[in-house]
């Protein structure tokens, strides 16, 4: 008696073994087809230059639908709150963004392509957030907004969108090639290095393994010409600084603050990465 019960018991436990096994074949069939499926969408050729991809490549049939149509695209009730703000008087100098730069689709084409840039002031590299600080403060006299604020995120997507579908473009010539070799070459360095305690680098997910599955998502190229970008996990639209936050969580390590040096030079080096690629701002990720 004693037997038959050990015998079962080892034949209810190898049946166990066979269907874990069998369903993650049958999941990990399934992450390759969703990875071919996306691979093959026809609407890939008018994302990828060269051998660059921007994320909309990665994403599924539902997420790029919802992106390539403006009414769908949840990014733009940040849009319309951002060119609200663009034409409201706010602090103590009595002006709007409005009053000096005018229209936002003249003034703020190709602006987009400018940020990180060089900041003589503080002989660093400046994101488009902390520059819209500055102008809140010294040119109005209104109070700063926090980096993922609403005010904040609207603003910044409403003056990248007038860059939307234009070439990312280098900001380095021959005249400021040498000042801004240090920094490219920290965001660079940032970039590939491992850190955390699953000792992982942004390199081995988004160079090394892009295209193939991690969990349920596609690994993108990490590229930033949608940022700031409407992601369905956060159900609004977030800074590419914080999507940094995240990736350095993930692999558990201590993440840096929005705005640091740390980070706006990594986004300094993938604007480098994104060459050719066009803007997408509001773009919409998984």
């Amino acid at each position: 008696m004693i037997g038959r019960k050990v015998l079962s018991a080892i034949a209810i436990i190898g049946l166990g073994f066979t269907s874990g096994f069998a369903l993650s074949v049958s999941s990990a069939n399934a992450q390759m087809n969703e990875a071919e499926k996306r691979a093959k969408d026809p609407r890939n050729k008018n994302y990828m230059v060269g051998d660059k991809n921007s994320g909309y490549v990665y994403m599924t049939s539902q997420t790029r639908d919802m992106q390539d149509d403006d009414f769908a695209n949840p990014g733009f009730v940040w849009v319309d709150t951002g060119e609200s703000l663009w034409n409201k008087v706010n602090g103590t100098a009595g002006k709007s963004c409005a009053s000096c730069h005018s229209s936002a689709a003249k003034s703020m084409k190709g602006v987009a392509n400018t940020f990180p840039r060089y900041d003589p002031k503080t002989k660093k590299m400046i994101a488009i957030q902390a520059y819209l600080n500055r102008h809140l403060g010294e040119k109005m006299g209104a109070k700063k907004w926090k980096w993922e604020s609403e005010n904040m995120l609207a603003m910044a997507i409403y003056v990248k969108l007038q860059s939307r579908s234009t070439p990312v473009k280098s900001i380095i010539n021959d005249q400021n090639r040498t000042t801004l070799a240090p920094f490219l070459a920290k965001g660079k360095k940032f970039f590939e290095q491992r850190r955390g305690l699953l000792d992982m680098s942004c390199k081995q997910c988004h160079e090394d393994n892009a295209g193939n599955m991690a969990r349920s998502n596609v690994l993108s190229m990490g590229m930033p010409n949608g940022f700031p970008t409407y992601r369905l996990k956060w159900q609004k639209p977030g800074s590419i600084h914080r999507r940094f936050v995240g990736c350095n969580k993930n692999v558990r390590a201590k993440p840096y603050k929005r705005g640091s040096e740390e980070y706006t030079n990594l986004e300094f080096y993938l604007m480098q990465r994104a060459l050719g690629l066009n803007w997408e701002t509001p773009s919409v990720r998984n």
